[in-house]
């Protein structure tokens, strides 16, 4: 809430403008698409599907290292990545304890592949709606569509997989943490609305089709999924109004004040030239805006940081003259593909209590991965969204 108060005092932006973000159509789809999928959750849909991924997979430590990854990746794709995470963490600690096998060896991973999962569609993580928000501002281009994210994502997903089942997973430390055996009941302790499962499940489906094809406006869509599982039971009023992050509503709209003001007031044009100037093509001019990114998001909000550079990566194009695509796909990607903090991504939080790990455990294992995605961005962006 400083960000657009600060914005108004000094006269950067008129009050009306500061805090029209907080209507912004993102931050509408955000918020419906948190209620639907704690009805996702509430109803046990998530928690079945859990269960059923640890099952098929058996005693097979890479088997289940591979399935979950795989599940919980798609599901953040398309639900929050943050309340998938949180599901699954209950039931790969009971799984691990009951085969002797240390949650250290799984957590991280689920993790990462929670975060690589989001970038496989518009919806997936928040970056991604600043992104297309800023885009949208612009009045010059039009959005990213809404697997658009996943020409890029989906490289990134099954490499990050790959990386996890043959390298990662030697990176990792071992030992069964302190307090692990408390989450081997959380799971079935919650109250779940079982008999409203597939009504749920029905109007999940209904809206990703509808954003997916087009019939009906993305924010339309959301908010009519969000009405509908509280018209069904699915949820209480007081649920879904409690399902949504309301941190992440307000970093949202706050920080897109701050993206319309680093653009009004001539900010990203200082900054656009500075990059402009030392570098020699567009290709590095991606690798500079895909590595500042990534560095500043694993130590503050990649919300934050999406919002920040997006402009900035449009003010650049225009000033070198060539399609401003490829940038703010990279900074999207990079936004939300940050591996060597625990305090990058909401997912990466949520298992570092549960498995005990340290920051150096985070460093150590995801570093290589980190490395990766630069690499294998600075190939596929620009084969998908040429800078002409």
């Amino acid at each position: 809430m400083l960000v657009p108060i600060a914005l108004s005092l000094t006269g950067i932006l008129e009050p009306s403008e500061a805090f029209s973000y907080f209507g912004d159509r993102w931050v509408v789809i955000f918020m419906g698409m948190f209620i639907i999928s704690s009805a996702m959750f509430k109803t046990g849909f998530a928690s079945q599907i859990g269960d059923m991924t640890v099952k098929v997979a058996g005693n097979s430590k890479f088997g289940l290292m591979i399935l979950v990854m795989l599940v919980l990746g798609l599901m953040s794709a398309l639900l929050s990545n943050t309340g998938a995470t949180a599901v699954f963490v209950p039931v790969v600690v009971a799984v691990c304890l009951s085969s002797d096998r240390s949650p250290k060896t799984m957590l991280m991973p689920m993790a990462f592949a929670s975060s690589l999962g989001g970038t496989l569609t518009v919806i997936g993580t928040p970056p991604n709606g600043i992104i297309n928000s800023v885009l949208n501002e612009s009045t010059k281009y039009s959005e990213f569509g809404f697997f658009e994210f996943g020409r890029v994502g989906i490289f990134l997903f099954i490499i990050g997989i790959l990386y996890m089942v043959l390298i990662g997973y030697k990176l990792l430390p071992d030992g069964v943490p302190e307090g692990s055996h408390g989450f081997s009941n959380n799971h079935s302790s919650e109250q779940l609305r079982s008999d409203k499962m597939w009504v749920g499940l029905l109007i999940f489906l209904f809206v990703v089709i509808s954003m997916a094809t087009g019939i009906i406006d993305l924010q339309v869509a959301a908010m009519l999924g969000a009405m509908l599982t509280i018209v069904t039971g699915c949820l209480t009023i007081d649920e879904a109004f409690n399902s949504i992050s309301w941190t992440t509503v307000f970093l949202f709209a706050g920080m897109l004040s701050m993206s319309q003001a680093i653009e009004d007031t001539g900010a990203a044009l200082l900054i656009a030239n500075m990059i402009a100037n030392v570098s020699v093509s567009p290709l590095i001019v991606l690798a500079v805006l895909f590595v500042t990114t990534a560095l500043l998001t694993n130590f503050m909000s990649n919300t934050a940081t999406a919002a920040v550079f997006a402009p900035i990566g449009i003010t650049i194009a225009e000033s070198i003259h060539v399609s401003p695509y490829p940038f703010l796909m990279a900074i999207a990607i990079a936004s939300s593909c940050c591996f060597i903090t625990p305090i990058a991504t909401p997912p990466n939080t949520i298992v570092l209590g549960p498995a005990g790990y340290s920051f150096k455990d985070y460093f150590k294992a995801g570093w290589p991965l980190q490395l990766i995605t630069f690499i294998v961005s600075m190939i596929i962006i620009p084969i998908f969204f040429p800078f002409n």
